[in-house]
């Protein structure tokens, strides 16, 4: 099952590439491609460069900046092909953000698989 594992952190820490962070971070990457599970992985602009689109009564209507006023901002994500959620939680708590922000994990919806049902989790027509 495929999961989606989102980096929150102080913004002022989504600039961290220090060597030390840099290092923790090539080897979590390291580590979930050598067991096969990682399927993606970015880091993201700052929210500064963000723009948020909403659709009201057929209007489009775009706002600079996120979508919400937060202390944390997203900052980057994985997408890991794992067995279980446990599996998917042990690779979060190695993602170095976890230290100081949190990892928001998520399942992702497989509209392909036999039986699939989005209706627990929203599907994406709804979006």
């Amino acid at each position: 099952m495929q999961y989606l594992l989102l980096i929150y952190g102080p913004e002022s820490e989504s600039e961290d590439f220090s060597p030390e962070t840099m290092k923790a971070y090539d080897a979590f990457w390291a580590h979930v491609t050598e067991r096969g599970a990682l399927k993606a992985g970015e880091a993201l602009h700052p929210v500064s460069t963000a723009t948020t689109v909403r659709v009201r009564d057929g209007q489009t209507v775009t706002t600079d900046g996120p979508f919400a006023e937060t202390k944390e901002i997203l900052g980057g994500f994985y997408v890991v092909d794992v067995a279980n959620l446990d599996e998917a939680l042990e690779y979060a708590a190695m993602i170095p953000g976890a230290k100081t922000g949190s990892i928001e994990v998520r399942p992702i919806v497989d509209f392909d698989a036999p039986g699939a049902d989005a209706s627990a989790t929203g599907s994406a027509a709804s979006v």
